[in-house]
C-alpha cells in the first residue's frame, strides 16, 4: 500500500462564535455532519474540508460512522470517545469501519497502514507473486518450494487458480501468490490492491524472453515492485544463460553480474538445483526492504481468490496484511459481509488466527466477493450487515448516477496540468515489428524536461484484453498502429473508459502525441512580428479618433493584434490595433500590398507619415 500524505488540517482553536473546541466529545454509535460540528464547536465546512482533503464528498448531513468521525477528530485536534466501544471490545478488538464507497476505503486504509506507531510495527513475511511465460515452469517451482505436487492435479500443467502459500525458510516466513498469469496480477492492482511486495519472474533458460515474459515484466514495472529474475530449466542441453542474460538487459532488467541491480538466479525447478538460492534471494530483499506491519492494530488485507463450493459454501482466500484476523470475526468485504465460521491455511489445517502477510482460507462469507476487493473486520454481525448494505445502496446509486472517469488524453492533461503526475503512460500495438521499432523510439523522443513519455508494453498483433487492463491500472492511453481490437478488449476499454487510438499513418500518430504534449504543459508565448505597415495619409475622424492610412509592405496586419510604432527605427510607443478597415469595410485583416486605415488605441497626435506599425502576434512557443 502507498503511504498517504497527510493533509493540512486547520488550527484546532478556530472554533465558531469564538468559543474554544473541546479536546474531547463523546458519540453516539454513529453521528452526522451537522452534529459533530455542534459538539466540536466547529462550524460545519471545518468538518467538510477535512473530508474533502481525504477525497470524500459528504453533505452536511451525512451519517459518520466510527472510524470517519475519528479522522475527523484527529485533523482537528479533538478526541472522539465512543462509550460502547470502549465497554464492550479490547482496543484491539475495537474496530467498525466505515460504509463509503471503494475510493474512500481506499483513502481509509492507507491510512489505517500510515498511521500505526512505529513501536507496534514487527516485521512481516514478504508478499511474493511469480509470473512468467506459459510452460516456463512457474508452478513447478512453487510445487519445489512448498514441497507439494500441485501440477499433477492440474489440466496440462497450466495452474487454473489463483492461490497463497506459505513456507517456513529457516525459521522465517515467505508468502507466494500463485496467479495464472500478469492479468490476475494487474486486476488485484486494478482494484486498488497492491499486496505483492516482490515479483518473482520465472524465464526458462532454453527458451528466453517470449512475449508473455515481456507483458508480466511491464506489468511488475507498471506496479513499482521489485523484480527477481528466476532463470529456470538451466539442467537443459539447450539452455544458454549468456543470451538470456543479453535480453534481459534489453527489456531493462540489467543483471547484478553484468553490473546492473537485478537478481539472477539460475535454478532447475524440476532438479531443486539453485531453489534455495532463490529463496535466499528473497529474504534478503525483504531484509534490506524492511516489510513491517502492525499485529495489534485495525485488522485489514485483500481477497485473493474467491468461489462457490457446492458443498461448503462460498470459500473465500484472504491475505492479511495488518491486525490479526480471528475465527468467529465479523468481516466486510465491499458490499457483503460475513462471520468467519472456520478458517484454514494453504494445507488445509485449521486455524484460529492469522497475522500480517498470512494467507488463509475462510468459510461464512454471504456472497462470493471480488479478487482485490478489502476486507476489513467489523465490531459485530449486526454493524458488517449494515455497513455492507449501505455500500450495497452506494454501489447502486453511484452506478446510476456517476460513470468511471475516462483514462484518456484530455484527463490525463488535466491532471497533470493540476501537478498529480508528470508522465505520460502509453501502451503500444502495431501490425510488424519493423513498424514498432521506430514507433517507440519516434514516441520516446517526445518527453522533454517537464513531461515524461513512458511506454509501459510494446508488442505485435492485435489489442488484447490484457493490454485493456495494464492500461486500466496504471492510468495509460493505448496506441494502435495498423492492428485490431479483440471483443474482449473492446468491451472491457468500453466498460473501464480506457481509450484506444487507431492510426495508420505514423507522422500523424507522432503529431497528435506531439501536440497533446504541448497542452500538457504551462503555455509559453513570446511576440512574434507577423507584419509592418507605413503611414502614408492621416485622417482624423469625429467619433474615431485619429486615421492611419496605411500600406502593408510585408506579412499580414490584424485587428487587435498588438503594433509597436517606429520612427526612424526608433520606437515611439506600444499600442493595439483597435480598428481595421478596408475602404468603408471592417476586415480583420489585411495582406502584404494592399491599403488599409487603422487606429491605434490611445495614440491620437504621436502619428506622423512615414511611420511604421509592427504589428506583433502572441505566440506559444513548442
Amino acid at each position: 500500500m502507498a503511504t498517504m500524505t497527510k493533509p493540512k488540517a486547520a488550527a484546532p482553536d478556530q472554533a465558531k462564535n469564538g468559543s474554544k473546541s473541546p479536546k474531547k466529545v463523546t458519540v453516539g454509535s454513529h453521528i452526522t455532519v451537522r452534529d459533530l460540528a455542534d459538539l466540536m464547536v466547529r462550524s460545519p465546512i471545518d468538518l467538510i474540508k477535512v473530508l474533502m482533503q481525504y477525497g470524500i464528498m459528504a453533505p452536511i448531513d451525512q451519517t459518520l460512522d466510527h472510524d470517519t468521525a475519528t479522522i475527523i477528530g484527529e485533523e482537528l485536534g479533538v478526541t472522539i470517545v465512543w462509550p460502547a466501544v470502549e465497554e464492550k471490545e479490547e482496543p484491539e478488538e475495537a474496530e467498525e469501519i466505515h460504509h463509503d464507497t471503494r475510493p474512500q476505503e481506499r483513502i481509509f486504509v492507507q491510512k489505517i497502514l500510515a498511521d500505526q506507531t512505529k513501536s507496534d510495527m514487527v516485521e512481516r513475511p514478504p508478499v511474493v507473486a511469480v509470473l512468467g511465460h506459459v510452460d516456463h515452469g512457474k508452478t513447478t517451482l512453487l510445487d519445489r518450494i512448498r514441497k507439494a505436487n500441485v501440477v499433477d492435479t492440474e489440466a496440462g500443467g497450466i495452474t487454473q487458480h489463483t492461490g497463497a502459500y506459505q513456507v517456513d525458510i529457516g525459521g522465517r516466513k515467505i508468502t507466494f501468490l500463485d496467479t495464472p498469469g500478469h492479468e490476475a496480477f494487474t486486476a488485484m492492482r486494478a482494484r486498488g490492491a497492491q499486496v505483492t511486495d516482490i515479483v518473482v519472474l520465472v524465464v526458462a533458460a532454453d527458451d528466453g524472453i517470449m512475449p508473455q515474459t515481456r507483458e508480466a515484466i511491464n506489468h511488475a514495472k507498471a506496479a513499482g515492485v521489485q523484480i527477481i529474475v528466476a532463470l529456470n530449466k538451466i539442467d537443459r542441453a539447450n539452455a544458454n544463460i549468456d543470451r538470456v542474460m543479453e535480453e534481459l538487459s534489453t527489456v531493462g532488467l540489467q543483471p547484478e553480474a553484468w553490473g546492473g541491480d537485478t537478481i539472477v538466479v539460475p535454478v532447475s525447478a524440476l532438479r531443486g538445483t539453485g531453489v534455495d538460492d532463490l529463496l535466499e534471494n528473497i529474504l534478503i530483499v525483504a531484509e534490506l526492504e524492511h516489510y513491517t506491519a502492525n499485529p495489534k492494530g485495525h485488522c485489514i488485507g485483500t481477497v485473493i481468490e474467491a468461489e462457490l463450493d457446492k458443498y461448503r459454501g462460498v470459500t473465500s482466500t484472504l491475505l492479511v496484511q495488518n491486525g490479526t484476523l480471528k475465527q468467529g470475526d465479523a468481516i466486510v468485504v465491499g458490499p457483503t459481509w460475513g462471520r468467519i465460521k472456520a478458517m484454514f491455511d494453504y494445507e488445509g489445517k485449521p486455524l484460529k488466527k492469522a497475522g500480517p502477510s498470512t494467507p488463509v482460507v475462510v468459510l461464512g462469507l454471504q456472497e462470493v466477493p471480488t479478487a482485490g476487493e478489502v476486507f476489513e473486520r467489523a465490531k459485530n454481525d449486526r454493524t458488517a450487515r449494515t455497513i455492507a448494505d449501505d455500500r450495497q445502496e452506494d454501489i447502486d446509486r453511484v452506478t446510476q448516477s456517476v460513470t468511471r472517469p475516462q483514462v484518456s488524453l484530455e484527463d490525463l492533461f488535466a491532471r497533470i496540468g493540476e501537478g498529480e503526475t508528470e508522465t505520460l503512460n502509453l501502451i503500444v500495438r502495431a501490425d510488424v515489428q519493423g513498424t514498432l521499432g521506430p514507433i517507440m523510439q519516434s514516441l520516446e523522443e517526445l518527453a522533454n524536461e517537464e513531461i515524461g513519455v513512458k511506454i509501459l508494453q510494446a508488442a505485435i498483433g492485435d489489442i488484447n484484453e490484457s493490454d485493456v487492463m495494464l492500461a486500466e491500472a496504471s492510468e495509460a492511453i493505448i496506441i494502435g498502429f495498423n492492428v485490431g481490437v479483440d471483443k474482449a478488449a473492446q468491451s472491457r476499454a468500453e466498460q473501464s473508459k480506457v481509450e484506444i487510438r487507431h492510426y495508420n499513418i505514423i507522422y500523424k500518430m507522432i503529431e497528435d502525441i506531439e501536440l497533446a504534449l504541448t497542452g500538457m504543459l504551462e503555455p509559453i508565448f513570446e511576440q512574434v512580428v507577423v507584419g509592418h505597415a507605413e503611414v502614408r495619409q492621416l485622417f482624423r475622424v469625429r467619433r474615431g479618433g485619429l486615421i492611419a492610412g496605411c500600406m502593408v509592405l510585408d506579412g499580414i496586419i490584424k485587428r487587435n493584434a498588438g503594433a509597436r510604432l517606429l520612427r526612424n527605427n526608433e520606437e515611439i510607443a506600444m499600442s493595439t490595433i483597435s480598428t481595421l478597415k478596408r475602404f468603408t469595410d471592417d476586415v480583420s485583416e489585411v495582406r502584404s500590398g494592399f491599403e488599409c486605415g487603422l487606429h491605434l488605441g490611445g495614440i491620437n497626435t504621436d502619428l506622423q507619415e512615414g511611420d511604421i506599425i509592427e504589428v506583433l502576434e502572441k505566440r506559444q512557443v513548442r
